[in-house]
């Protein structure tokens, strides 16, 4: 059983690592700018089968070159429900980031192995909708995932992408993996460490930080569409009386 300082130490690192700033880049000229800026909390929320309609409207959304990016192929609107239909979400874990509509603007996709010499791997991917770039959402779900990832016995996270996709590229080299190129195409993987108190603190904290936010939005949505409706009835009979008195 963990010691009680050591909870309430595990506990403050993880609350404060969900304070960091969201931002596009992280070199050294940008720190001064960082820190004056406003800590932003980023719900990262696992997502389970019951959102895979939601996580397949996402991937439809990604541009044809945004999709030739995340599969590697031109890949059809058939290819992307075919690629939805078969994630497993009892084996790999899927993550991602809403908007206050409630709209998947962001997702990525741990795949563990297959393999049972390949058990301690897992492969990332992830896509952000056009509209949301820019804001380090890749770079917070490739921690989100390399956490869950030690949290679950693997060591070694990959990503196969084609050299041309220099951001998801460059979230990897940022985290200190090794890029290897081989033509069109790249190869980078992450050694990490075994999970400790702390990772297992901070993903606890941001699951339920994520839960409670995603539930929050979902409230707003739900007070907003009824405003909406008794609006468009309050219309309906302005108009109605209007037509009748004339």
């Amino acid at each position: 059983m963990f010691a009680t300082k050591d909870w309430l130490k595990a506990s403050w690192y993880a609350g404060r690592d969900l304070l960091r700033p969201v931002t596009g880049g992280s070199s050294a000229s940008d720190i001064h700018i960082h820190q004056q800026e406003t800590p932003v909390m980023v719900p990262i929320r696992s997502l389970g089968p019951s959102y895979r309609e939601r996580i397949t409207q996402h991937l439809l959304q990604l541009e044809p070159a945004d999709r030739y990016l995340r599969f590697g192929y031109a890949a059809n609107d058939e290819q992307i429900r075919r690629y939805a239909e078969q994630l497993n979400f009892e084996r790999d874990e899927i993550f991602g980031i809403y908007n206050r509509r409630l709209e998947l603007i962001a997702m990525a996709h741990l795949a563990f192995s297959e393999n049972p010499e390949h058990k301690p791997c897992a492969e990332f991917g992830v896509s952000v909708l056009k509209q949301a770039r820019g804001r380090g959402f890749g770079a917070r779900l490739f921690e989100r995932a390399v956490m869950h990832a030690r949290n679950e016995g693997v060591n070694m996270v990959f990503i196969h992408a084609l050299s041309e996709n220099t951001a998801m590229l460059k979230i990897a080299r940022n985290a200190g993996a090794t890029v290897r190129r081989d033509g069109s195409e790249s190869e980078a993987y992450l050694q990490i460490p075994p999970a400790s108190l702390d990772t297992r603190m901070t993903e606890m904290v941001e699951q339920q930080f994520a839960e409670v936010d995603y539930q929050l939005k979902k409230q707003a949505k739900q007070f907003w569409d009824f405003l909406a409706n008794v609006q468009e009835v309050r219309s309906g009979v302005q108009h109605a009386r209007h037509q009748s008195a004339e």
